[in-house]
């Protein structure tokens, strides 16, 4: 089982090294569902651990409809990734119909040669999930990140399981979305699937005195305890 953390600073990377994930997600900016990182980030993650760091690339909140700038910005990204030393980059782009975009996709499959690319949960957008599936397949990506179309990864099982049985180890269906403690040993029990995303964060406050909207006196991270305790919670 490879267990992969969505890490959104270096205290997050650091934590998921020292409780034993195998992989980070960085990201940015949670509450918008994940922005790609700062280059001084991702230079940092990279330097800091020694397990494989993975960078989402997203360059605004909201739908994975992107326009042509906003390709170029992506590309340029994924550039920035590969002169880092990031193993792999997490991307996806949609049509306005639901379909993956195929232009865009394979354009970023390009940029990102010799790095792993993950889809993220753009996937969970599509209108033909299966036929989506086949897609990132010929593409030749890695794996695809998915809450099985649902809310939660748990509520997704069942959809979970049929990508897993369809992909037949041909890409790597990972569930993510809700998953904690309570719930991982039973999504990866009943889809089978071989990886697990999760973020483990716990709230973490500071020493401001003041908080405005938006510049809280807490921020997010990742917590080696409980990491550690997702993992072995899977391992039962």
């Amino acid at each position: 089982m490879n267990f992969e953390i969505c890490a959104v600073n270096i205290q997050s990377a650091l934590a998921a090294q020292e409780a034993g994930a195998h992989r980070i997600e960085l990201c940015s900016a949670l509450d918008v569902g994940g922005l790609t990182p700062s280059a001084g980030l991702i230079r940092a993650a990279v330097r800091s651990v020694n397990i494989p760091v993975h960078v989402l690339i997203r360059p605004r909140e909201g739908d994975f409809c992107y326009t042509d700038e906003e390709l170029d910005i992506m590309l340029e990204d994924i550039q920035e990734c590969r002169q880092s030393g990031a193993a792999g980059v997490v991307v996806g782009a949609l049509t306005p119909d639901g379909s993956l975009d195929l232009p865009k996709m394979k354009a970023m499959k390009t940029a990102a040669r010799g790095l792993a690319v993950t889809c993220h949960r753009a996937f969970d957008f599509t209108a033909d999930p299966a036929g989506a599936l086949e897609q990132l397949i010929e593409l030749g990506f890695t794996r695809v990140s998915s809450s099985g179309q649902a809310d939660n990864a748990f509520e997704g099982r069942f959809r979970l399981k049929e990508w897993v049985d369809q992909s037949a180890g041909r890409i790597a269906v990972m569930p993510g979305g809700g998953i904690n403690a309570g719930n991982i040993l039973s999504v990866i029990a009943f889809t089978g699937a071989k990886d697990v995303h999760f973020t483990a964060k716990a709230r973490v406050e500071t020493q401001s005195r003041k908080a405005l909207p938006g510049l809280e006196t807490w921020h997010w991270e990742s917590s080696m305890e409980g990491i550690s305790e997702m993992i072995a919670a899977c391992r039962g």
